[in-house]
């Protein structure tokens, strides 16, 4: 049976292309209670399941969250739009950080910019993030399609009926090969983050 490997590329870049994330002004004024946060959030982040049946959030992630100091604690029950915001960052990060990597990376952010005065705060943080990496969808989709490319060149001498189910075994391993490496990078990042963030107490170690 052939693989239509082509029909499914195609399908994976139209999604691509339709990425977008929730804007903060989509998010209510008002400060919500647990049951709202998740009906919220599950809207929302409707498409970025893989099985209808998924849970993007629930009660138990949301007081783990905060027992792991990944999210401030909600007021009088209540969380804010800079509480969901970073419940976005989180659902994000989950997919490939331990929630130790996860505290690492959040918890100066949180401490600093969490419900500050100030114009900049995580609001700010997070417009800037989701532009940038919003902004990087079409070179994404070119280097997929360099991947995919490259891999229908491979396993050319084997025989026809088992070419294509090696070619998309071999465009898989390469995906994942860039995953793989960028997870490596990622964590090497945050094994010297508060190095990183304070080098004037690094050079007192």
């Amino acid at each position: 049976m052939t693989i239509d490997t082509k029909d499914m590329l195609n399908s994976i870049l139209s999604s691509i292309s339709r990425i977008d994330y929730v804007r903060p002004d989509d998010i209510p004024n008002i400060d919500l209670y647990m049951d709202q946060v998740t009906t919220f959030m599950e809207k929302e982040l409707a498409s970025s399941k893989r099985h209808a049946d998924d849970k993007i959030l629930t009660k138990t992630m949301i007081n783990n969250y905060a027992k792991n100091n990944l999210l401030p604690p909600p007021v009088k029950k209540k969380y804010s739009k800079e509480h969901l915001l970073v419940m976005i960052f989180i659902y994000y990060f989950k997919n490939f950080l331990s929630i130790k990597d996860i505290e690492t990376l959040l918890k100066p952010l949180t401490e600093k910019f969490f419900s500050s005065d100030q114009d900049f705060d995580i609001t700010a943080i997070y417009k800037e993030v989701c532009e940038l990496e919003k902004s990087r969808i079409p070179e994404f989709s070119k280097e997929i399609i360099r991947s995919y490319n490259a891999s229908k060149k491979s396993f050319e001498d084997v025989p026809e009926e088992d070419r294509d189910s090696l070619q998309l075994f071999a465009f898989i391993c390469n995906l994942s090969f860039d995953i793989y490496v960028k997870k490596q990078i990622v964590e090497k990042l945050l094994d010297n983050f508060p190095d990183l963030l304070h080098p004037e107490l690094a050079d007192k170690k």
